[in-house]
């Protein structure tokens, strides 16, 4: 995948294509690191490429399934909580696994619905506004834009942490192609 977003064929290709960008940031991060180091946690914070990835998967998973279609993941407080993480039994691979499986869904749920303007409802949580009604899957698939892009700056940081790589560098990495400098 390029670096850049290729030329889209309409708004929901152009959503779905930014979501998927963001995306390649966070695989890129993680792009050649050792199982140990898709665990460090290098910076002040407690977040790890896995963990990040990971989460955000849950996130874009909790979005589309729970908010967009209205239903209900099993999910524990202490899921949750792990859900930041890769656990001893989990790897890298299979977190980025999982991300891919997130990314298949949402396109499905996206073209199934096929309308941009279909009416989701805002939940009942203290952290949502109150003065809303409902939001549009437009809206939500920008905000899944924003907090991708969100944790992806994240991932950046915490990989450049670990071993002074960027994105660009480890895009070209993944591509096979010529390093940017």
């Amino acid at each position: 995948m390029p670096a850049y977003a290729r030329t889209i064929a309409d708004e929901t290709d152009g959503l779905l294509h930014y979501i998927d960008q963001q995306r390649l940031g966070l695989r890129a991060a993680a792009f050649g690191v050792t199982e140990e180091q898709a665990r460090l946690t290098p910076t002040a914070s407690t977040l790890s490429l896995g963990g990040l990835i990971k989460h955000v998967a849950n996130v874009e998973r909790g979005w589309m399934v729970e908010t967009v279609l209205g239903k209900q993941l099993e999910r524990t407080e202490e899921d949750y909580l792990k859900g930041f993480e890769l656990t001893a039994d989990e790897t890298l691979e299979g977190a980025l696994a999982f991300y891919d499986e997130v990314a298949r869904e949402t396109e499905r749920i996206v073209a199934e619905i096929g309308d941009l303007e279909y009416r989701v409802q805002v939940p009942d949580q203290p952290w949502f506004p109150k003065d809303v009604e409902h939001w549009t899957l437009r809206w939500v698939l920008l905000h899944l834009i924003e907090e991708t892009a969100r944790h992806g700056g994240h991932a950046d940081i915490i990989r450049e942490s670990i071993d002074g790589s960027n994105f660009y560098v480890n895009w070209a990495a993944m591509e096979g192609a010529p390093a940017p400098w």
